[in-house]
């Protein structure tokens, strides 16, 4: 039998995982915003509010999402070189040698770019420079989870935002709702009228804009989690594969003074 493979094969599979977590979660949250804008409560919700600031929580949603993905595609592709670096690395090579920014093992075989061949590569200049002595990648492994997660920093700071743009529509909602009476200069039906509908806007202003908020800063911090969880892995994976295999390789170099 033949089999239609979109995604390719198991190992593609996994090391696509992330992507594929990020993409489930996006098409929930779009069939969501499909629904209740099908509904109307989406423009309801919108057109209610006059502080404007469930557009700015969307605006920053989309974008941000965006930027999610590209760190997510960028850190699956890094995995997936990874695991092929790995392949090779634990297939009894011990040799490394740079040409240009090439890490080359003893086969003559390149190593593929990705994080875990720069941080190789550091380490391969770090004890040709060191001469003596045993190898310590501590400060290395600390400067790479330092890159790593520099990357999604701005992302964990837009979600906090959204949240906290959430309680600002609270405040301006309730202010636009206490305005509303201390206008009241009389108690005439029409006046009273005129005065719970304003109430009633500023009180849709402070509960939209929550609800966007929390849900948006939510939704968000889910698909940077999916990001820290590979990230998490990237560097687990780098970690183990330069302390078990490259490290005590790099070291028997140094004792043979080679």
């Amino acid at each position: 039998m033949f089999k239609i493979s979109i995604l390719g094969d198991n190992s593609e599979i996994r090391d696509y995982l992330p992507f594929l977590r990020w993409l489930v979660l996006t098409v929930v949250t779009l069939f969501g915003l499909w629904t209740a804008s099908l509904y109307g409560y989406l423009q309801f919700m919108v057109a209610n509010d006059r502080s404007h600031i469930t557009l700015v929580i969307l605006g920053l949603y989309g974008v941000f999402s965006l930027h999610c993905m590209s760190l997510i595609v960028r850190v699956s592709r890094d995995i997936s070189n990874l695991h092929d670096v790995q392949a090779l690395i634990s297939n009894g090579n011990t040799e490394y040698e740079l040409f240009g920014d090439e890490v080359v093992i003893s086969n003559q075989r390149p190593l593929k770019k990705c994080t875990a061949t720069g941080h190789i590569r550091n380490l391969v200049i770090m004890a040709r420079l060191q001469g003596v002595g045993r190898l310590d990648q501590t400060i290395l492994l600390r400067r790479l989870a330092d890159s790593l997660r520099y990357r999604q920093s701005v992302g964990w700071f837009v979600a906090d935002a959204m949240l906290k743009l959430g309680l600002l529509g609270t405040v301006i909602g309730f202010i636009l709702m206490l305005s509303s009476i201390q206008s009241i200069d009389s108690f005439d039906v029409e006046t009273l009228k005129n005065a719970l509908s304003a109430m009633s806007g500023g009180m849709g202003v402070a509960l939209f804009t929550t609800l966007f908020g929390l849900v948006g800063g939510i939704l968000l911090k889910l698909q940077y989690y999916i990001l820290d969880d590979a990230t998490s892995y990237l560097f687990g994976v780098t970690t183990e594969l330069t302390e078990v295999y490259v490290v005590p390789a790099l070291n028997r170099g140094i004792d043979a003074g080679i």
